[in-house]
């Protein structure tokens, strides 16, 4: 994810902060140079940055900090509170109009920032919202964008206005338009042409939009990856045709974040979404309180709920659930798991929104391993799934044959799932008990301690 060196060099700072009992004036200054350092490194606006310093320093060397019985903790804390107030504070919200009028949505930007789509995102994000959604293909130099957008809208059940490559953007728009009108619908979204740069004849054919058709939102579309070029793009687009909020693209990716922590302060323009990954649902709402402690190895709990919570089948979790209470863990229920990970994005995904796992290596997961994991189990037998005792040298030759796989491997994912089992029947067992929850006083035969020590999963 962005901002992961960024986020380690904090989290060094802080750790070496903490390592003093009472901290001194000076030590507040030395450790706001290094994070000015870190910032600047992060490709973060250097005024931006010059601004954030002086006030947090304004703060931090307070009095009431200083004597802070946890001085350390009252940085932190500080910090924190700077970077969501530099990522505009509060979250933004969309504005749409009643359902009985048309909301009309343009988006812009230059070419690669993955503006096509995330037209389509923001368009599955509004219909979840209870929306009739109509996107237009307005980007006729490209017949591949038009393609991509009608293969998304498809995809997710929106329907798509076209009139080709040889009608001109403001009137496809007018015609858009009309037809959103005529059909009932309540948001009309725009995917404008990008340019490989910023030029007059875009400028002009945005404004001409904005000119036949009432535009209520315009959205610029940025790649986070592009660092300060974002920021200069964003203030070019504000300046010539106007902006009414941003949503940043790529921001899985490994990049330096600075376009992020940068974008909201030079343009004044709020973050609506942040682009979280190519799949159509990976569009999230940008929460300056979560990304800043995301910076901070903080984690995100709060998302990775609300994901789990759009993307997992909650009646297969019920169910998983009520076995795990009887003790019963079986290969269906870890396949099941492994698939309801999948659409979270992976573990090393999941890590990533989890407090303290900054040092957590992702390079480490081998996360095509799964796939071979899952051809492993789907060449069991029904029987074998749901009782793993019936595994014998006869059955794991079978097995590895039938996944393309070898018995050594085979032998493996059976011992580690061996060691799975056992503790999910320890877990089942502690949530058995009233008021103590899985993880909660530990485990039996464990003092408390960590349940998960030792335990190397399949992939």
């Amino acid at each position: 994810m962005a901002f992961e060196s960024l986020s380690d060099k904090l989290q060094n700072i802080f750790k070496n902060l903490r390592g003093k009992g009472r901290l001194s004036e000076e030590d507040v200054k030395t450790a706001l140079k290094e994070v000015k350092l870190a910032l600047l490194e992060a490709d973060v606006n250097f005024k931006i940055v010059k601004r954030f310093i002086k006030d947090t320093e304004a703060r931090a060397v307070g009095e009431e900090v200083l004597n802070s019985l946890t001085p350390a903790q009252m940085v932190i804390k500080i910090v924190n509170e700077e970077l969501v107030k530099l990522m505009g504070g509060e979250p933004a919200e969309l504005k749409l109009k009643p359902s009985d009028e048309i909301t009309v949505i343009m988006m812009a930007g230059l070419q690669g920032a993955g503006k096509t789509t995330t037209a389509a995102k923001l368009g599955a994000k509004l219909k979840a919202k209870g929306r009739n959604v109509l996107l237009a293909a307005c980007d006729i130099y490209r017949p591949a964008a038009i393609r991509q957008l009608q293969v998304n809208g498809e995809k997710l059940g929106i329907q798509v206005f076209s009139m080709g490559t040889d009608t001109e953007p403001p009137r496809i728009a007018e015609e858009a338009y009309r037809y959103a009108k005529e059909h009932s619908m309540n948001v009309l979204i725009l995917d404008t042409a990008g340019r490989l740069h910023i030029d007059e004849d875009m400028m002009a054919e945005l404004s001409e939009i904005k000119k036949r058709i009432p535009v209520d939102t315009t959205v610029l579309t940025v790649d986070a990856m592009t660092g300060q070029d974002a920021v200069n793009v964003a203030s070019m687009f504000a300046e010539k045709v106007g902006i009414d909020g941003i949503i940043i693209t790529k921001l899985d990716g490994d990049t330096r974040g600075g376009a992020a922590l940068s974008i909201r302060a030079v343009t004044e323009k709020p973050i609506y979404y942040a682009g979280m990954g190519e799949k159509l649902s990976d569009l999230q709402e940008f929460y300056p309180d979560r990304m800043a402690s995301r910076i901070l190895g903080m984690g995100d709990i709060l998302s990775l709920i609300e994901k789990a919570q759009e993307e997992m089948d909650l009646e297969k979790q019920k169910e998983a659930a009520k076995n795990l209470r009887k003790g019963e863990f079986t290969y269906d229920d870890f396949l099941e798991q492994m698939r309801q990970m999948k659409k979270l994005g992976g573990l090393s995904a999941i890590m990533s929104m989890m407090p303290g796992m900054n040092g957590f290596n992702a390079d480490a997961i081998d996360e095509s391993q799964m796939d071979r994991v899952e051809a492993i189990i789907l060449s069991m037998t029904p029987a074998e799934r749901r009782n793993p005792k019936l595994m014998n040298p006869s059955r794991k030759q079978r097995i590895a044959k039938g996944s393309g796989t070898d018995i050594a491997e085979v032998n493996r994912i059976v011992k580690q799932f061996d060691q799975m089992q056992k503790l999910m029947k320890q877990m089942g067992g502690m949530m058995g008990k009233k008021g103590r929850g899985p993880f909660g006083g530990g485990f039996p035969g464990m003092a408390g301690g960590n349940p998960f020590k030792g335990l190397k999963l399949p992939f």
